[in-house]
């Protein structure tokens, strides 16, 4: 990812910076207010843990992980500051509670991301994919920065809210499935929680070795296409 960018930087440097500036500042932004839902929803539910150690907050020095960050730029992939939650305070049970928290994550995202298309769907900013190069926003002028910068806050919220809604620990998605499904089937779903980070680095990694192996983007580019088909009115990958 941050590769590309560099390239551009070479070819253009005044977009290039812009690029960068933009892929920094909607991560950032992204990763804010997920980690911030995690924590609000939680002390909404009667867990004062997250608040008590800072975390409802929208200041992003309290959210993000150098690390994860690091390798978002570098693999695609990446992650912030887990928000600590102790499900014996929720108030409507530890699992259906656990799943609440981990929704209210990618909810965010999606609500985040519909928020910034409306000026892009009213018009008020021009929108399209690639780059700042690609889509003119070197010849748009400010409309045409600000329709990339939007357009990018939509594409990472979704791309940040489809990723962690897979149903793979340490996602999101799979304290969702936890708490959504009978407890017949959660109790050995939950057995695999300690192979879920070994099953979603092999996924990740095999997209590496081949275009045929890309098992994660062939799961995201269909559900990030379709959120973007309903919020944005146009796929995004």
């Amino acid at each position: 990812m941050i590769f590309s960018t560099l390239d551009l930087l070479m070819n253009d440097p005044v977009l290039g910076v812009i690029t960068l500036a933009t892929l920094c500042a909607s991560l950032v932004i992204c990763i804010t207010v997920h980690e911030f839902s995690h924590a609000y929803a939680a002390t909404e539910l009667g867990d004062w843990t997250a608040r008590g150690l800072g975390r409802l907050s929208l200041n992003p020095l309290r959210h993000l992980d150098p690390v994860g960050t690091a390798l978002i730029f570098f693999a695609g992939f990446g992650w912030g500051k887990p928000v600590p939650v102790n499900a014996r305070y929720l108030r409507v049970g530890e699992r259906p509670g656990m799943a609440l928290v981990a929704l209210a994550g990618p909810a965010s995202n999606i609500v985040a991301a519909v928020l910034f298309a409306i000026p892009l769907r009213v018009g008020v900013a021009d929108t399209a994919l690639g780059g700042a190069s690609v889509f003119g926003a070197g010849s748009g002028g400010v409309l045409g920065y600000a329709g990339y910068a939007l357009t990018s806050l939509v594409f990472w919220n979704l791309i940040l809210a489809t990723f962690n809604l897979l149903p793979i620990a340490p996602l999101d998605g799979f304290k969702v499935a936890l708490g959504l499904l009978p407890r017949s089937l959660a109790v050995p779903f939950a057995r695999l929680e300690p192979y879920g980070p070994g099953i979603l680095l092999l996924i990740i990694a095999l997209g590496f070795f081949s275009p045929n192996l890309r098992i994660l983007s062939g799961i995201l580019r269909p559900m990030v296409n379709l959120l973007g088909q309903i919020i944005l009115g146009r796929p995004l990958l």
